[in-house]
């Protein structure tokens, strides 16, 4: 699904908001101090566009989620309270309340002493769309002068987000090829020697472009071009944000029902419908992708089985088709035990076989000592808890704009059988996910990719 026709901010709308602002911050005055939370209903389109309205707040940090099924979008902006256990954070919130932002791949480690292992915030504000229904939601604290001092600061009249329109001059690798095609070889030789049966490996792209972009301009430009993905930002302040649009859930819960998936095995999309055809059909059979989908399905069932009462497995991947790529999936649904938390499955499927290996010690080892680069947020999971609800996507097809730098993520998983140059084009299929919408005429991804010698799907 995707979204259709999204109204920009008119006057009317910016009224609405400032109205239903002004409602809240009357509320909040009012309050007890019982009170966790207080919402008021927001009359706009159920397609009005709010990235503009997000983009203008001075309030950090600041979060933006769409739903991969486009039901629910939510802007989450200020903090009453952070948390680096989500744990901790679960057992507090009240049962109206949820946590918002992610764990990383490797923050606080050796490796990536810089980023944190984990970073979530009980927003001081949030706009809520569910399906065509908007709310405008606060959490209370006790400090109620400065909550009421940080929506003073709302901007009324935010200007509307241009469309990119910058250009890349170039880009570079870390690794390089050579550097790539090494660090296959080892992975194989790991294999080989029964050290792991998987690893995904991992290539940063760093982009200089003729002038910076904004990270609501890539996040716009993305979400419009990009279905059946998870939209996020999450940006801790004005000058680090983490943007990306992901196919792959990490898992969805409601209550005690689980659901989770398997997303591995790729290949690019046709030129034409007859070789889109060819090209699903040749991944939907080939024994290389299809051992690395079900290695993934196995680890995941492995880790939930002592959380489950019952689980059920899809018996053969279906295609998921996105823009640029095709992937193998295989969903996986259970019935938690009840004394399961959203903590807990965190802990237990981050990071899965799709985006570290097997077995995940092993792989992670591999990694570390390998790839020249450390990942931060790209391959983390992002999303929110709740007493209820929770729900995170894998961190993939993901950017860091870290000032006027920007970077760009993809992995592709190795098991036997990989080839360096295959597995490098592969990254460059993902990576033109983000890549692509910087595409001027006559001078596309596509054409880059071509003259370099890796043709990009």
């Amino acid at each position: 699904m995707s979204r259709i026709g999204d109204i920009k901010l008119s006057e009317v709308i910016l009224t609405a908001l400032q109205q239903a602002v002004e409602l809240l911050i009357a509320k909040i005055k009012q309050a007890s101090v019982t009170t966790q939370r207080l919402r008021v209903k927001l009359e706009l389109p159920a397609n009005t566009d709010l990235i503009d309205w997000m983009d203008a707040q001075p309030l950090f940090p600041k979060f933006y989620w769409q739903s991969r099924d486009c039901r629910e979008e939510v802007v989450a902006l200020g903090q009453i309270r952070t948390f680096t256990d989500p744990l901790t954070a679960e057992k507090v919130i009240s049962d109206d309340q949820r946590v918002w932002g992610g764990r990383s791949f490797d923050g606080h480690t050796d490796r990536n002493r810089r980023c944190l292992s984990s970073f979530f915030f009980l927003p001081l504000l949030e706009i809520i769309r569910f399906d065509g229904e908007w709310h405008l939601a606060a959490n209370m604290s006790d400090d109620k002068p400065r909550m009421l001092a940080m929506l003073n600061k709302i901007a009324t009249n935010p200007e509307v987000v241009a469309d990119i329109n910058s250009r890349i001059l170039s880009r570079s690798y870390s690794p390089d090829f050579a550097g790539w095609s090494t660090m296959i070889d080892q992975a194989l030789a790991g294999i080989a020697n029964d050290e792991f049966e998987k690893v995904v490996l991992a290539r940063r792209t760093t982009l200089q472009l003729d002038h910076p972009v904004l990270p609501a301009q890539l996040l716009k430009a993305s979400r419009a071009s990009n279905s059946n993905s998870f939209h996020f930002l999450m940006a801790l302040d004005a000058e680090h944000c983490f943007i990306g649009s992901t196919p792959e859930r990490l898992f969805q819960r409601h209550d005690r029902v689980l659901q989770t998936e398997a997303l591995a095995g790729t290949i690019g999309r046709g030129v034409d419908a007859q070789e889109d055809q060819q090209l699903a059909q040749w991944l939907l059979a080939d024994t290389k992708n299809r051992y690395e989908n079900r290695l993934v399905v196995d680890d995941i069932v492995e880790r939930l089985v002592p959380q489950c009462e019952s689980m059920n497995v899809a018996p053969v991947p279906e295609l998921v088709q996105l823009r640029k790529v095709q992937h193998l999936k295989r969903s996986i649904d259970g019935q938690l035990n009840d004394t399961v938390f959203s903590a807990n499955l965190l802990d237990s499927l981050q990071p899965t076989a799709a985006i570290a290996g097997l077995p995940r010690d092993a792989a992670l080892n591999f990694i570390s000592e390998h790839e020249p680069f450390a990942r931060g947020w790209y391959s983390g999971a992002v999303g929110y808890i709740g007493q209820k609800h929770s729900e995170f996507c894998v961190a993939i097809r993901s950017a860091m704009i870290s000032g006027d730098d920007l970077y760009l993520f993809a992995g592709a998983g190795i098991v036997p059988g990989s080839v360096a140059d295959s597995e490098w084009k592969e990254l460059d299929r993902k990576t033109s996910t983000l890549c692509s919408l910087f595409e001027q005429p006559g001078s596309g991804d596509d054409n880059i990719m071509d003259n370099m010698g890796y043709k990009s799907a």
